[in-house]
């Protein structure tokens, strides 16, 4: 416990830098992903084929940026469900022609909100932990 409580206070390091540049690009897909079905049905959805592949883009990088992750944020954050984008981000590059556009509608839809909030409340928790150094000001007598 005490390990943990000293690292929280130490400067953000790569790992930490990449995961909150890894934070930001989930939150960014998720919300890109729900504003492309939102209004729309998934019939709409799969005849406008640059709104889907822009959805299969979205869900794609969800799922790159959730794998790359480091370990230590998702032991930190375990009620997040990390694995779930990048399991259908593996679906839609390894099964393109299977990939049933309704259920990539419904996730957009029903589950990615929940999902962005989660990531952000953890994107807010690790920038409050570990707020930007303040830029350095003029030199005294300057």
């Amino acid at each position: 416990m005490r390990s943990f409580a000293l690292r929280s206070l130490r400067k953000p390091g790569n790992s930490m830098q990449r995961d909150l540049l890894l934070l930001t690009e989930l939150i960014d897909a998720g919300e890109q992903a729900q504003q492309l079905v939102h209004g729309v049905t998934p019939e709409e959805l799969t005849n406008d084929r640059p709104r889907r592949d822009a959805l299969l883009w979205n869900f794609t990088v969800l799922g790159e940026a959730a794998a790359q992750l480091s370990p230590d944020l998702k032991q930190r954050f375990p009620t997040v469900p990390w694995q779930q984008p990048t399991r259908l981000r593996n679906r839609i590059v390894h099964g393109y022609w299977s990939v049933d556009i309704g259920i990539l509608h419904t996730t957009a839809t029903d589950q990615l909100p929940g999902f962005t909030t989660q990531v952000r409340q953890v994107l807010d928790q690790l920038t409050h932990d570990n707020p930007p150094a303040p830029e350095p000001g003029p030199l005294p007598g300057h």
